[in-house]
């Protein structure tokens, strides 16, 4: 099978790979880079485990092909960790973490609303995250966790 050539830059680092063409950018930031924030959950886009920044924006990267991610910048939840993320630790704070399969993804997508929008209501917040899916029904305490850096925003 021929390779190709991917570029792009990962939590701030550039990177160059050849790759499979059918590659998902969920199996390059698993795989090739051994990332494993990043999870597979329901494999078709329904679960929000697999959300990476893309660019800025949140992106299934199960249903994503790598070589779509040529020349763009992916952050993924390693790379929010780096950077001392107040969401992390407001995510542990209020104790909105229990088997935390599903929590990379809920962080990647109010990181990318906080980001569009400091001022989210809980109802936005709530509507964000809808996509997302806890499968030990944590929901209260995630959106209190978003809703608590929000607040930090705002002073």
């Amino acid at each position: 099978m021929k390779k190709y050539l991917l570029k792009c830059q990962v939590n701030g680092k550039n990177i160059e790979r050849e790759i499979r063409p059918d590659k998902t950018l969920l199996e390059f930031i698993r795989e090739d880079l051994g990332l494993t924030g990043t999870k597979e959950g329901c494999g078709e886009g329904e679960c929000g485990a697999c959300l990476d920044l893309l660019d800025g924006r949140a992106v299934n990267s199960c249903l994503m092909m790598a070589a779509q991610a040529h020349g763009k910048k992916i952050i993924t939840i390693e790379g929010l960790r780096d950077e001392k993320n107040p969401l992390i630790d407001s995510f542990a704070k209020e104790a909105a973490v229990q088997c935390g399969f599903c929590i990379p993804g809920f962080i990647i997508k109010a990181e990318e609303l906080l980001s569009e929008n400091p001022e989210a209501t809980d109802d936005e917040i709530k509507e964000s995250l809808a996509g997302n899916l806890c499968r030990c029904t944590g929901y209260k305490n995630i959106i209190k966790a978003v809703g608590k850096v929000r607040k930090k925003c705002l002073k």
